[in-house]
């Protein structure tokens, strides 16, 4: 008899997870078993239910009626156990919650470490997985439910996700501090070209939102270093190879960089950061709380000054 409630409880607990993931591979990895074993789980308790619990399709996973139905039974049944055998300190002590989020690595790099401090000195028990990839990759994460939530590049979004916008992040010109353009405090497009230009491949959410902008206003850049990453375009201007367009968070923040950035003008271009949800489903509370102290320390960030610190030469 034991054994058997065991086995429905690790039910409830597979569903609760895939329900509040939206994915049965997330949710596997969250409860440590295997997606075949997690799938099993999933069609032991619709075979009780008497039906599906999830409806999946391409791109996303979604909870029948019957699933919404089973959710507030299955939670407070999770409930009186967790109150009961886990309310000693000893069994909670070793109780990990996994959050995993999606970002795009300039975010990543800036604000992300500061509010993460906080908020892992605060919850000793929280593991967080920090997936940083390109923009259109972490909406898909999102989507998905791989990801709680991304901090991503406004772009255009499936219905499903919606995007809180958080900041405005200007593209300006890269280039070594010895650089002629160096000297001046701003400059304007027309003044690039010439120049050895350093770009990001074309399917870059940098790179289109760039030559879309540019494209309106009928200026026309022509680059001779192609590079996949902005980090690569930073080295090859270190070395004194060329310039480049790009967004002033991605500038190092180190004083001892050789490469500075300097505003260009008419017409001004700028990207705009923010956060990806899902529009339903609710959101495991720990990455709540890690989602609230990111847009605090976001809000209490300085990053306009972030250029002006890191070259020290203005």
């Amino acid at each position: 008899m034991a054994s058997k409630f065991n086995c429905e409880l690790l039910d409830l607990r597979s569903f609760v997870a895939v329900y509040e993931t939206r994915s049965f591979s997330h949710a596997a990895r969250l409860l440590n078993q295997s997606q075949p074993a997690l799938s099993r789980r999933i069609q032991r308790l619709e075979s009780l239910v008497g039906g599906p619990l999830f409806e999946r399709t391409s791109r996303s996973l979604a909870e029948t009626a019957l699933g919404k139905e089973l959710l507030p039974v299955a939670h407070r049944a999770l409930e009186l156990v967790d109150t009961s055998l886990f309310a000693s300190p000893n069994v909670r002590e070793f109780r990990w919650t996994d959050i995993t989020i999606a970002c795009v690595q300039t975010a990543a790099f800036h604000v992300l470490p500061r509010a993460a401090r906080l908020y892992m000195d605060q919850n000793p028990r929280v593991r967080l997985r920090i997936l940083d990839v390109p923009a259109v990759e972490a909406a898909d994460l999102v989507a998905s439910g791989e990801a709680e939530f991304g901090i991503s590049i406004e772009s255009l979004l499936p219905s499903s996700l919606r995007f809180d916008a958080l900041h405005e992040d200007p593209f300006g010109l890269a280039c070594h501090r010895s650089h002629p353009l160096a000297s001046l405090e701003i400059l304007e497009w027309t003044q690039l070209k010439g120049e050895s230009l350093i770009a990001v491949h074309r399917a870059s959410r940098n790179r289109t939102l760039l030559d879309a902008e540019l494209a309106r206003n009928n200026i026309a850049l022509e680059w001779r270093y192609e590079v996949a990453h902005l980090t690569t375009a930073l080295g090859l201007i270190d070395a004194q190879l060329g310039v480049a367009v790009m967004p002033r968070m991605v500038m190092p923040r180190s004083g001892r960089s050789e490469v500075v950035w300097r505003p260009v003008v008419a017409p001004v271009v700028q990207r705009t950061i923010g956060i990806v949800q899902r529009r339903t489903g609710s959101m495991h509370p720990a990455a709540q709380q890690l989602l609230a102290r990111l847009r605090a320390a976001w809000s209490s960030a300085n990053l306009g000054d972030i250029a002006s610190r890191e070259d020290g030469a203005s």
